[in-house]
């Protein structure tokens, strides 16, 4: 092992992984947990190396998608009875991170896949049995209600498009949020669930950060869905749902905003690792441009500003274990967390989110001009990490708004706790 990835394991040491599954009498998901981990570790230098033919095509290669279907990665959050791990969240967690650590694009692509499995699990039966029909499974989702759907006999009939449906060129389903015109008359949100093959593409992905998630904007014009495949998007939004096998005290029901965003965060979590473990590679022995500097890892200020990133990364992970923690804790009870206690989990990923951002930041700020070329793996971790800063849900400041109007004793004005 080199010593960047020697340092990096023991900066690992608070894994989620490790704190959650004690004495759960979970051994048999910890031993699919490790396996899934060891071959996903084992193909990182591979996602690393594939990044620039990702971002020529703006979409990951074929390649990376094999190599996790391989690892059973695609199983994770599928439910047991059909042939899925069903991983506890931390165990999917530290999963999505060390995905994120080879390559941030195929991060979020994995962590948009494997949520939105979780999403299809929350759906009637009958759905469930033709989604998960293969044990392993690829979904993409349109979460912003763009489209519109209207009643007819044995289902809706879908309209719309929708930007940012990440992964969908490789999904075998794509989840919808459309608007249903309500008995009273009044539109209410609803999920509905398509074959990926039904949806048209359009080739409108050309960005600058996470540039392989081919985020293509998706349309579908006059589209049957079986009634079925449509659910209440209130009742997956605040887990609710009901008549399903899942319910229950079963572990698994999170809620849908936690989830979403638990699964994300280690997206930034992977990538701020990835950048430490870059840094720790190319400092040593590397000379300080126009100074008597001749070994970058013997100055005084590289060594505070990497221990400081280190920290902080340490942190954004302890953080992480502690929601996953809560999460699980009201899943295995079936029950609700409180709403105080939803704004402080959202308030930690967003704190977590930012800490991961800063420690990238940090070690940018103390690289050399030569991390600037398309070569370096570097610089797409940190146009990666900026970019996906950008996205509303992952964005903190929000998460820090619902959280201290909680504290302060005020309504967190926000439906996405």
């Amino acid at each position: 092992m080199s010593k960047a990835l020697s340092v990096l394991a023991s900066l690992a040491i608070g894994s989620t992984q490790e704190k959650l599954r004690r004495g759960d009498g979970m051994a048999d998901a910890g031993q699919e947990t490790a396996s899934v981990l060891d071959a996903v570790r084992s193909v990182v230098p591979t996602l690393r190396a594939n990044g620039p033919e990702a971002e020529r095509r703006g979409w990951i290669p074929d390649e990376n998608i094999e190599l996790l279907e391989k690892a059973d990665v695609f199983r994770i959050a599928v439910p047991r009875r059909f042939g899925g791990l069903d991983l506890p969240v931390a165990d999917q967690v530290d999963i999505v991170a060390e995905i994120a650590r080879g390559c941030g694009s195929t991060g979020w692509v994995a962590c948009a896949w494997v949520s939105s499995a979780w999403i299809a699990s929350q759906y009637p039966d009958q759905a469930q049995e033709e989604i998960f029909a293969g044990g392993s499974v690829r979904i993409s989702g349109g979460f912003t209600p763009t489209g519109t759907a209207v009643e007819t006999e044995g289902g809706y009939v879908l309209n719309g498009s929708w930007r940012f449906n990440t992964g969908i060129r490789g999904a075998d389903w794509n989840i919808y949020a459309a608007m249903l015109e309500s008995k009273d008359g009044e539109p209410v949100e609803v999920f509905a669930i398509v074959p990926a093959s039904e949806v048209e593409i359009a080739d409108d992905w050309d960005v600058t950060s996470a540039s392989g998630t081919g985020s293509f904007t998706t349309t579908v014009k006059n589209l049957f869905v079986p009634a079925h495949r449509m659910v209440d998007g209130i009742e997956v939004l605040e887990g609710l749902v009901g008549g399903r096998s899942n319910t229950g005290a079963n572990g698994r029901n999170y809620g849908l905003t936690a989830y979403v965003m638990a699964l994300s965060v280690p997206v930034f979590i992977g990538l701020a690792r990835a950048a430490l473990e870059l840094t720790l590679e190319r400092v040593p022995g590397k000379a300080l441009a126009y100074t008597h500097w001749s070994d970058q890892s013997q100055h005084p200020h590289t060594q505070i500003q990497v221990g400081l990133a280190a920290n902080r990364i340490t942190a954004a992970e302890a953080l992480a274990a502690g929601w996953a923690r809560d999460m699980q804790r009201g899943a295995d009870a079936g029950v609700q967390l409180e709403v105080p206690e939803k704004a402080a989990m959202r308030g930690q990923m967003g704190f977590a989110v930012q800490l991961a951002k800063e420690a990238v930041d940090t070690l940018h700020a103390v690289s050399s001009a030569s991390v600037i070329a398309r070569a370096s793996a570097f610089q797409r971790v940190y146009r990666d990490i900026q970019g996906l800063y950008l996205h509303g849900l992952m964005n903190p400041l929000s998460s820090f708004e619902v959280h201290g109007r909680v504290l302060l004793g005020l309504d967190p004005d926000n439906d996405y706790l």
